[in-house]
């Protein structure tokens, strides 16, 4: 299922005049932080509704309307408004905003899946959800290894 990838805390290892560490550390502290929060409720909302939680197809849509399309619309927005000053961490981020454009655009095609009643539609989004997977994982393996580059212990 989707899980939330954003790491939760970034703690120093070291001091130096490190303008990537300094980066990584106000992107995950501060720069991501409203954007995890938002993260996490549309994608609990929608793990609520999918998968073993599945109850019907109302309840999904309902759900789906009115809070993971929204949540995760402010969720872009935030993302596409962080502020990074290297272009390592941007490189990074530019992928996490990738994978996250994939997952908004099949949670819509969930939502028009349900209204059509078409399952090839449904096929379609959760080949994009594992795709969106895809890059978000792609993004984690490469900012834990951006940090461990420059000193920077990540907890998850």
């Amino acid at each position: 299922m989707l899980a939330i990838f954003l790491p939760i805390l970034i703690l120093l290892s070291g001091c130096s005049n490190d303008p990537v560490q300094d980066d990584l550390l106000n992107y995950v502290n501060k720069e991501m932080k409203e954007a995890g929060k938002l993260e996490r409720a549309a994608v609990s909302a929608y793990e609520g509704v999918s998968g073993t939680n599945y109850q019907d197809d109302q309840t999904m849509y309902d759900v789906l309307i009115n809070d993971v399309i929204p949540n995760y619309n402010e969720f872009i927005k935030e993302l596409d408004s962080v502020k990074i000053k290297t272009d390592e961490v941007r490189e990074i981020h530019e992928i996490y905003i990738e994978g996250a454009d994939i997952q908004f655009k099949a949670f819509a095609i969930i939502k028009q899946a349900l209204e059509e009643q078409d399952a090839n539609l449904i096929q379609k989004a959760n080949d994009m959800l594992a795709d969106a997977r895809k890059h978000i994982r792609n993004y984690q393996t490469k900012l834990d290894k951006l940090a461990k580059e420059h000193d920077v212990d990540i907890e998850k």
